[in-house]
């Protein structure tokens, strides 16, 4: 969503007088056709929208590949339950701006009907998965958009752009198909489904570049400001409903901004004054961690943690 109204316009092409084709056109130009061959070789798409960076940039890419016509994805949003209040505002205003349809996969309600059981140590990350399949299943999604990029974590690297599922929407590195020249293979049989990674090629700092040229507004939670917090495990956690802070554990008010955001009881956030676009660039480009590694609790269990739930259908 851009911070005015007016329709997106693709980057134009190198001119005669030598305008220079950027990384980031080049980058922009592969995630656009990425998203025709979807919605030309698949029969019901959905993109995966959280309110998160990577997935505003996923759908400013969408209404710039088919201007003026709508966005012909439907989009949908597993939501945890612990979301940070920021970023739903956010999500809800989008789609009703934009006149876009919203399918919103409630962890909540998995562990109500009892499909799903609460942790005990509150975290919803990982319960993300059966309402995440039983939304694929039950719209009968055939090819699922995320925001997921290789330089994010070791598991995401393994992952090619169009990435096979099979019919339990699980994960296996040895089916992964190759994609010589761009050439994209969605062929799945009844049941399966395909993910598609428009970002893959792209790093944390590609996209706050192109948030940057593109003008792009993103929650207020991504910038730097006073939240009360409290340590853990080394990382900044807000209070929530989720069950922190414990007994122990004393809140603090901090000057901070969230890199990357999800379930609250597993998002951290970092000491940081970046209050604009360029101050962010600037503490990225001097970062040695990837924002998932630096905020993301859910991926410290293990080694294999992120492609143990991979391999179990999600993200």
């Amino acid at each position: 969503m851009t911070t005015t109204d007016t329709p997106p316009v693709a980057a134009p092409a190198p001119s005669a007088a030598g305008r220079t084709f950027t990384q980031l056109d080049a980058l922009e130009s592969e995630a656009v056709h990425v998203m025709r061959e979807v919605a030309g070789e698949f029969e019901r798409p959905v993109l995966l929208f959280s309110g998160g960076k990577d997935s505003i940039v996923m759908l400013h890419l969408a209404r710039k590949a088919f201007w003026p016509a709508p966005v012909p994805f439907t989009l949908l949003h597993v939501d945890t339950g612990h979301n940070f209040p920021e970023v739903l505002g956010y999500r809800d205003a989008t789609v009703e701006r934009h006149g876009l349809r919203l399918v919103v996969a409630s962890v909540q309600d998995a562990i109500d009907d009892g499909r799903v059981v609460e942790r005990p140590d509150g975290s919803r990350n990982p319960l993300q998965t059966v309402p995440l399949l039983d939304a694929i299943t039950t719209h009968r999604f055939d090819a699922v958009f995320g925001g997921g990029r290789r330089d994010e974590e070791k598991a995401r690297a393994k992952e090619r752009v169009f990435s096979l599922r099979d019919e339990f929407g699980q994960w296996d590195p040895r089916r992964q198909r190759p994609e010589l020249w761009d050439l994209y293979n969605g062929r799945h049989r009844p049941g399966e489904h395909v993910r598609v990674f428009p970002l893959s090629n792209w790093t944390e700092l590609d996209v706050w570049r192109y948030i940057e040229r593109e003008g792009i507004e993103l929650p207020s939670i991504y910038y730097a400001h006073e939240r009360e917090v409290f340590a853990r495990d080394g990382m900044w956690l807000a209070p929530g409903g989720w069950g922190g802070p414990r007994a122990d554990e004393r809140l603090e008010l901090r000057t901070v901004r969230y890199r990357t955001v999800g379930d609250m009881s597993c998002t951290g956030a970092v000491e940081s004054g970046a209050t604009t676009v360029a101050e962010v660039i600037a503490e990225v480009a001097a970062s040695r961690l990837t924002e998932r590694g630096a905020t993301r609790a859910d991926d410290r269990a293990s080694e294999a943690a992120m492609e143990d739930r991979k391999r179990e259908g999600y993200f």
